[in-house]
Order: C-alpha cells, then sequence, then structure tokens
C-alpha cells in the first residue's frame, strides 16, 4: 500500500491483502537541512509530451511523476517522489505504475485523495515488493485499456496482458475501462430473439439480443456447460424468413472469468477450440490464486472490449461473465479492509450501484448496427436466492435462468427450472413475425401446466394417487413427460424453435381442448390437431 504525500514524500506498506496505514510525515521546510539533504538524495525521472502512453494509462495532459524507493531514516520504508516540478496532487482514479527490482512492472489506482495525501492499491497485490528499490510513477491519467480487433482469439489474465505466449496487443485505441455513459435516449429497444437450440430457454425464457440475463446457479450445478451451450448454437431467428442467421464474421465471444479454478479455465478454453470458435473468443482469466482486487477490473476490462468490438467493429457480442458470486465477494474483501460501513451480510452499500455499472454495459445503440448480451452466471450461496447478489441482481437485469439442484439431482440435463426463471425482454422478441404466432401462448400454457402438475405431486405425496381426480392424473402425465422430453436433451443437442414448440404441442395434446385455456380457439384449431405443421412450415391442413 502505498500513501503519497504532497510534500514530496511518500509512505510505503506492503504485506497480504489491501491495508491501510497512517502517513508518516517528512514535514520541513525547505531550508531546513534535514528537507535539503532529503531532496538531494532523490534522483529526477523525465516528463514526457501531454498524450504520451504509458503501461495502461495514456496521458491527458496531466504531468507524469516518478521516484525512486529509499528507506527513511525513521526506519520506515518510504517512497519519495522527485521534486523536478512543482509537485501536483494526486488525482482521484490516477494510475500508478510501479517497476519492481527483477524488472517486474505492476500497476495500482488512487482510491482515495486526503488534502495532500492519497492512497494507492496495487491491482497485482504488495507481496514481493522491495520499498527500498521500488521506482513508482504517477502517470496523471485513469485506467485505460488497450483494445483492438485483433484481440480475437487470445487469451488474457485479469489485467489485460497476454498469457497466451503471443505477442503483446497492438492497440487501435485505448479506452475508459468505466465505459462511456450511453444516452438512454440513443439506447434501442432489444426485439430480435436469440435462438439458442435450449427448448425451455428459447420458449419460455426467450433471450432478445442486447438483453443481459444471469444464470442463477449453485456450487455443484453444471451452468459452465448451460453457458458453453449457449456460446456453441447461439444464433438469430430472422424475422422474415425461418432460417438461420449465424454470420460467424460478425459474432464474437467475450468471457470473463473471475476467481474460478484452473479446471473451469480450461473447461471453456477447450470448449471453444474443439468447436473451431477460439478465432471469435477473447478470453479475459482471474483465476482463484491471482489477486482479490484484480477481480475488481476483470469485468469492466472485458466490456471494455466488447463495446470496442460491437460499436466500432459492428460485431454482435456475447459477453459471459463467471463468476460473479466472487466479483462480489471481492468487493466486500476490499470495501472491509477499506474499513466502510458494511451492509446487508459484510456487503459494501454501494454493491447495487457497483453491479449496475457492469450490467447496464449491455444493449444496443442507435446507428450502430453492433450488440452487446451479457450472460452473468453466479452461484447462490448455500442454493439462497434471497442472497444479497442474487437479490440485488435480479433487480437489475431482465430476468434470469434459475439452474435447479432437484432436477440435477434426478439427472435431467439441463436442469433449468422454468417456474422461478424470467425473460422480462421476451414479450417483444416472439410473436408473428419474429418466431411464430403460437408462441407466446404456448408457453403460457406449458408455465400453466408444469405449475399446477408440481402442485399436484406435492398433494399426491400427501392423499395419494388413488384420491386424485382424472384432470389431476393428467397434469400428473404432463409433469413428468415434460421433464422427460422438453427440459431435458443432449448438451450438443441444438434443437431450432420451431422444434420445440412443436413438441410443447405434443405434450399439450394431453390434455382436452377445454383444459388449454390460455390458448385463443384460433390458435387451437390450427395447431391442436395431430397432423399439425412440421417446424417452420405453414399451418397445418386438417381433412374437412
Amino acid at each position: 500500500m502505498l500513501l503519497y504525500a504532497g510534500d514530496g514524500s511518500a509512505c510505503f506498506w506492503y504485506g497480504e491483502g489491501v491495508e491501510f496505514v497512517s502517513c508518516q510525515a517528512w514535514g520541513g521546510p525547505e531550508s531546513t537541512p534535514g528537507r535539503r539533504g532529503l531532496l538531494g538524495k532523490l534522483r529526477h525521472g523525465a516528463v514526457p509530451q501531454p498524450g504520451a502512453r504509458s503501461g495502461m494509462g495514456q496521458g491527458a495532459g496531466g504531468q507524469r511523476l516518478q521516484g525512486v524507493a529509499w528507506s527513511g531514516g525513521r526506519g520506515a520504508p518510504c517512497t519519495h517522489l522527485t521534486p523536478a516540478l512543482s509537485l501536483q496532487f494526486a488525482q482521484y482514479a490516477e494510475i500508478v505504475n510501479f517497476m519492481l527490482p527483477n524488472g517486474t512492472r505492476r500497476s495500482g489506482q488512487v482510491l482515495e485523495v486526503m488534502g495532500s495525501k492519497a492512497i494507492v492499491q496495487v491491482f497485482e497485490g504488495t507481496s514481493g515488493i522491495d520499498a527500498k528499490k521500488t521506482s513508482c510513477e504517477f502517470t496523471g491519467d485513469i485506467l485505460r485499456t488497450p483494445v483492438s480487433e485483433d484481440m480475437l482469439g487470445r487469451v488474457f489474465n485479469g489485467s489485460a496482458k497476454p498469457i497466451d505466449s503471443g505477442p503483446p496487443v497492438m492497440a487501435e485505441d485505448f479506452l475508459d475501462i468505466n465505459g462511456q455513459p450511453i444516452n438512454p435516449h440513443g439506447r434501442i429497444y432489444p426485439e430480435e430473439m436469440i435462438q439458442t437450440g435450449i427448448s425451455p430457454i428459447d420458449v419460455m425464457n426467450s433471450i432478445a439480443r442486447g438483453q443481459k440475463i444471469p444464470i442463477f446457479s449453485a456450487a455443484g450445478l453444471p451452468h459452465n456447460e448451460i453457458a458453453a451451450q449457449i456460446c456453441r448454437q447461439a444464433g438469430l431467428v430472422k424475422k422474415s424468413k425461418d432460417v438461420m442467421d449465424y454470420h460467424d464474421d460478425n459474432f464474437a465471444i467475450v468471457f470473463a472469468a473471475m476467481g474460478v479454478n484452473m479446471e473451469t479455465a480450461r473447461f471453456f478454453k477447450s470448449d471453444f477450440e474443439e468447436n473451431g470458435s477460439m478465432e471469435n473468443v477473447c478470453l479475459f482469466l482471474n483465476l482463484a490464486n491471482d489477486p482479490t482486487i484484480e477481480r475488481i477490473i476483470t469485468p469492466r476490462l472485458a466490456l471494455t472490449t466488447a463495446e470496442f468490438l460491437a460499436y466500432q467493429c459492428e460485431k454482435h457480442v456475447l459477453v459471459i461473465l463467471t463468476d460473479m458470486s466472487s466479483y462480489a465477494e471481492a468487493l466486500r474483501e476490499v470495501s472491509a479492509a477499506r474499513e466502510e460501513v458494511p451492509g446487508r451480510r459484510g456487503f459494501p452499500g454501494y454493491m447495487y450501484t457497483d453491479l449496475a455499472t457492469i450490467y447496464e454495459r449491455a444493449g444496443r445503440v442507435e446507428g450502430r448496427n453492433g450488440s452487446i448480451t451479457q450472460i452473468p452466471i453466479l452461484t447462490m450461496p448455500n442454493d439462497d436466492i434471497t442472497h444479497p447478489i442474487p437479490d440485488l441482481t435480479g433487480f437489475i437485469t431482465e430476468g434470469q435462468i434459475y439452474v435447479d439442484r432437484q432436477l440435477h439431482n434426478r439427472q435431467i440435463y439441463p436442469p433449468i427450472n422454468v417456474l422461478p426463471s424470467l425473460s422480462r425482454l421476451m414479450k417483444s422478441a416472439i410473436g408473428e413475425g419474429m418466431t411464430r404466432k403460437d408462441h407466446g401462448d404456448v408457453s403460457n400454457q406449458l408455465y400453466a401446466c408444469y405449475a399446477i402438475g408440481r402442485d399436484v405431486q406435492a398433494m399426491k405425496a400427501v392423499v395419494g394417487e388413488e384420491a386424485l381426480s382424472p384432470d389431476d392424473l393428467l397434469y400428473l402425465e404432463f409433469l413428468q413427460k415434460f421433464e422427460k422430453q422438453f427440459i431435458t436433451q443432449g448438451p450438443y443437442e441444438n434443437r431450432t424453435i420451431f422444434e420445440s414448440l412443436d413438441i410443447g404441442w405434443q405434450l399439450l395434446r394431453i390434455f382436452p381442448k377445454q383444459l388449454l385455456k390460455r390458448i385463443p380457439e384460433s390458435i387451437l384449431a390450427e395447431y391442436y390437431p395431430r397432423d399439425a405443421k412440421a417446424p417452420g412450415q405453414g399451418p397445418a391442413s386438417t381433412a374437412l
């Protein structure tokens, strides 16, 4: 931890985690012998022209200050900045670069400015820093990341540094990792459905291009497999004809892993490589053994890259963020180290705002052909959906896909429970001209029948099957077939939306017409007969 003082000195303290120590004053006027002797030991650093780039930052007219670390006379390790210029106060969110004796570079950010003092947080951690020989540099700029279309097919660590033995990125631009504010009036309402090939999602929780919809999961559930399947199979259902609009050259995936183990990182990387989509994927990997503070910037680096690909390269970008629970816990850890007032379960009170700065960067913008669709993955601690992380995420995002442990224990894949799942933008992305005119009605009827079937199953456990009415037995049959035929499918089985709708109609034919109260008569007359139309074709031809 570095505390930089405006009088030309800064205390340097290092150790595990994020620590805060009071700045040691080296006070005394310039004229005192002690002060003159102190300044005589400093070396002067170069001051580049405004706009010069350094590390992750790009100068914006601010002066860059360099210094070298040495041990102060009071026994505390200190870092002193060069007094070559009239020393400026550090700016909030300014980036600081460190050069270790072995040539390793690290970067940090100014967290807090207190008069003539500032607190700097090191992204890569402070362990191993030699305070006597480490030099530091205040760049005078915020955290920016180099972006380029050549980042597709590359693997980076949580600080956007290449870890695939490839060359450094030749940056086309340096962008602020916090993104640019989007005028709400300039946003385009998502209206194009993305076909994932997974029936419970496509039929009952349809995802629109530009939507943000998380996967609520828990430890030990196959949320990674579901996300990988979505990446493999995602495509657009065109409005004018019943074919898929893949546009491989116009589709990109940005994957950001926060606090995951090496097995998870290897799973996604190998899955992308096996399916030949690695050249369209940009991976950011912050592993469990990487610094906690790095997890705070990893999703922002990924989203900045996605915004460049979407709004400047005009690609349709799918952003996978896993695991947002690790991100939130890193936020709590840093907040506790800063001694901020905790909120519910120790999480900071600003976590809602912080999560919103990530989730709200999805969408579409007027005048740009690209889009950003977000699928964050979060693991609910103890399967508790009321935990602050899924609770606040549900407020911000436009629905959720709920992965159920009971379905998983019964060997059902994907174990998506459609009852607590929701897609708030589904209504605008389905229907005649976009998918099929019976889509909304089929979805509502399947939902109602499945909910009643679950109630009947609970009642059967109390009163026995003999006490059930004939209608109850139909709902029980529907429940079993719905889970076995509609929800269950293979990890490499890609169903079109029309195939999924036809499976739904096959299940609804278990009931007589009078029990299908959520479907209009005109739709029933067209689709209910057994010789209903084939996927994507016209209405059924019934013999008169």
